[in-house]
């Protein structure tokens, strides 16, 4: 890539760290912006999850308070996470890139519309919140592994499908929000590992894109509570929704 394009490939990637504080959907901008610099699908998929993997860490950091007395469940909930991790990225290395150029724009698409009824989502687990002690049920851990595999695959709009998963199992809101988190970062810690192993990583984005995204997802949490996140949202939306389409187009 030239200066040109990792000047533009940093700046995506600010503006997608601090998306994914504020609404979420931060790969749903740099993942196709890596596409359109002339990467391969395969190869922007494992550089978008590699240069946003810091900005998990300090999402789990800002949860800390929600994780008092969750010790056990963390680690339950992590281990499925590190199973379906690393099921989605051996699968994403060991299949042909074809077919994750015929998938990727259902994904996208997929994403995209998970992104859309996030609000709605929300409001009912809010609505049907009890904040009374939960058992797990056994079906959350099928999901949850589910979830991650589909992750560590390619990993746009995980979070809301966790917070989802999470919501409906415990019916505790800032807990699941929290856990989302931290699933999140184990998933994203996992790919990775392995894509930095034998993925198609180019390291030279990623050594401009991730600080990049630190720095957004820092900032942008900090302007969470300060910014409209509809607007937002319904930007994300349609971008991605129209990323799908040219990529349905492209295959």
């Amino acid at each position: 890539m030239s200066a040109v394009d990792l000047l533009l490939a940093a700046g995506v990637a600010f503006v997608a760290g601090a998306t994914n504080s504020i609404a979420g959907g931060g790969s749903l901008i740099l993942f196709p912006t890596l596409v359109a610099l002339g990467m391969g699908t395969v190869a922007a998929n494992v550089t978008n999850s590699v240069s946003q993997w810091p900005g998990y860490l300090g999402g789990v950091a800002g949860f800390r308070a929600e994780y008092t007395g969750q010790r056990q469940r963390l680690i339950r909930f992590s281990v499925v996470a590190v199973l379906g991790g690393t099921t989605g990225s051996v699968l994403l290395l060991t299949t042909p890139s074809q077919a994750f150029d015929v998938v990727v724009p259902v994904l996208v698409l997929l994403a995209s519309l998970l992104l859309a009824v996030q609000p709605f989502l929300t409001r009912q687990l809010t609505h049907d919140e009890d904040g009374g002690p939960r058992r797990d049920p056994a079906w959350l851990y099928v999901a949850l592994f589910l979830a991650t595999v589909y992750g560590g695959y390619f990993g746009g709009a995980l979070g809301v499908i966790l917070v989802g998963v999470l919501g409906i199992a415990l019916h505790r809101l800032k807990l699941a929000n929290a856990l989302k988190s931290a699933l999140s970062a184990v998933t994203a810690t996992i790919s990775l590992v392995i894509f930095a192993l034998f993925g198609p990583v180019d390291w030279t984005v990623v050594a401009v894109a991730a600080p990049a995204s630190l720095v957004g997802g820092f900032l942008g949490a900090r302007i969470a509570t300060r910014i409209p996140t509809t607007p937002l949202r319904l930007f994300i939306v349609s971008f991605g929704v129209a990323v799908s389409v040219y990529l349905f187009v492209r295959a």
